[in-house]
């Protein structure tokens, strides 16, 4: 992925997860991953796997593909 799509990609992941009022670290949990990871993602500073974004679209009840709609 490009930096500009790792940034957008990580925005997405911190809107829904600001909606549904999780913080970092119970998306972590959720998500099996580190909170730091987390940050991490957010910020736009690591790519990310595909099964890591699985587990952080189920942990939010989202089908994955809406992560990528960065429509926000």
């Amino acid at each position: 992925m490009n930096k500009d799509t790792i940034l957008k990609l990580g925005l997405k992941i911190r809107v829904e997860r600001q909606k549904q009022k999780i913080s970092q670290e119970k998306l972590a949990e959720l998500a099996n991953l580190n909170r730091n990871f987390i940050g991490m993602i957010e910020r736009g500073e690591t790519n990310v796997t595909v099964k890591n974004l699985e587990n952080i679209a189920n942990a939010l009840s989202l089908p994955i593909g809406e992560l990528f709609n960065f429509t926000i």
